[in-house]
């Protein structure tokens, strides 16, 4: 066991490479538990594997010297630097630092993951929202970070203490009161700030992209810098503020809470990674579209809240077995008349609704992953291969096989 002053000095190294990296670190003992972690990713229920990972990494470790980093990728294909602890040729456990990832994750990359770890389809907007969130680190920086770990650990930790000199003292009172001074606002400029904003809300409740679109200047004048010695800071506040407005916006539309969650926590992270003003404006704009998508892809705002609670208990449970008297049993429905309603303000069958959302998942299997056809059948829900093939071409005029056959002529060409 490591005496408490090595424990302090790994917490110390931990929190440095920590600050720098803006990463998860975490150290690991021998025996794979986790005895310290610096955490600012909630990674997704299925993703915590965490047991196989440390007891890979401690195995890799203890076999080579203690100048050695491991570059480790698990099945998720999140990607980790770690470095052994060792203190008179006895190993001690790891620090590692990550997840991250080396490249933008696509949908075909989201589909391998899915496949090849036999994950719910259920999954894939939070793995999506999750994995977009992650950092993404060119292989020079990966091995910077390894080597600041081989060294950060071959050495006590010196805790550094900071000079400045009188020429860099901080400014009077008086003059940072004058620095931070806002400069009055015309009251016509504050109203049509304001108006802005309600339309801007209006155009995410109705998931209208054109209206949006047509809103000009309205990013510049809603991001407008207030705090001119702190612009980046400045504008993260202001586009948090956004992001705030924009989930508002979109459960007044009828979205669900837990979509809203998945984006808001995505951009809330995007947010606050930004490096400089031109990404935060660009990242601002894509923000504003995916918010008007979300509204569009999942309002229920139009329906009943018989129908909504039924279209919600739906979408948040298409991988497994839904029947329609099954659905009326989770929301305290009689089954005759929530079929009734559902087909009046839907129109569609419960049943064709249930189909059509399996035949657009498995669209993407078949488009993006290396899956048998019995396999796609099976991962979007349906128990019988024959019935997904028919209800497939129900929806698409085509079968599963000659779906496939298209897609790669397309690619061919």
């Amino acid at each position: 066991m490591l005496t408490t002053n090595k424990l302090d000095n790994l917490k110390e190294i931990c929190r440095v490479v920590f600050s720098i990296t803006k990463m998860d670190v975490k150290y690991i003992d021998e025996e794979d538990t986790a005895i310290l972690q610096l955490v600012k990713q909630n990674l997704p229920a299925a993703l915590q594997n965490f047991e196989d990972d440390f007891n890979q990494i401690n195995d890799f470790l203890k076999l080579h010297p203690a100048q050695s980093y491991y570059y480790y990728i698990n099945s998720f294909r999140l990607q980790y630097i770690a470095v052994g602890i060792w203190e008179r040729n006895e190993y001690y456990g790891a620090i590692m630092v990550g997840p991250f990832l080396t490249s933008v994750p696509g949908t075909e990359f989201l589909s391998d993951i899915i496949t090849i770890n036999k994950m719910p389809i259920s999954e894939r907007k939070s793995l999506q929202e999750f994995y977009e969130s992650l950092s993404i680190v060119n292989n020079s920086t990966s091995n910077s970070i390894g080597e600041l770990l081989v060294n950060l650990c071959s050495h006590s930790f010196i805790k550094a203490q900071p000079i400045t000199s009188a020429s860099n003292a901080l400014p009077s009172t008086k003059n940072k009161e004058s620095i931070k001074t806002i400069v009055d606002e015309s009251k016509d400029i504050i109203e049509f700030r304001y108006r802005n904003e309600e339309k801007l809300m209006y155009a995410i409740m109705t998931g209208d992209k054109e209206k949006l679109k047509s809103l000009t200047g309205i990013q510049d004048i809603l991001l407008e810098n207030r705090l001119p010695e702190s612009p980046i800071r400045a504008s993260k506040n202001l586009i948090l503020v956004l992001n705030t407005l924009c989930r508002v916006a979109a459960k007044q539309g009828g979205v669900h809470p837990v979509y809203l969650h998945e984006i808001s926590d995505k951009y809330a992270i995007l947010i606050e990674r930004a490096q400089n003003l031109p990404y935060l404006n660009k990242l601002a704009s894509i923000m504003l579209i995916d918010y008007c998508d979300l509204v569009k892809e999942y309002s229920t705002r139009q329906y009943s809240e018989l129908v909504k609670k039924a279209i919600e208990y739906i979408r948040l449970n298409i991988d497994s077995p839904l029947t329609l008297q099954g659905i009326a049993d989770s929301i305290h429905a009689n089954p005759s008349h929530l079929s009734r309603k559902f087909k009046q303000e839907s129109g569609q069958s419960v049943i064709d609704f249930i189909n059509l959302n399996r035949v657009e998942s498995a669209k993407l299997y078949l488009q993006y992953g290396d899956n048998s056809i019995t396999d796609v059948a099976f991962i979007v829900g349906f128990n019988d291969v024959n019935y997904f093939s028919r209800v497939f071409k129900k929806f698409t005029t085509l079968t599963p096989s000659q779906y496939l056959k298209r897609i790669k002529r397309e690619v061919g060409e």
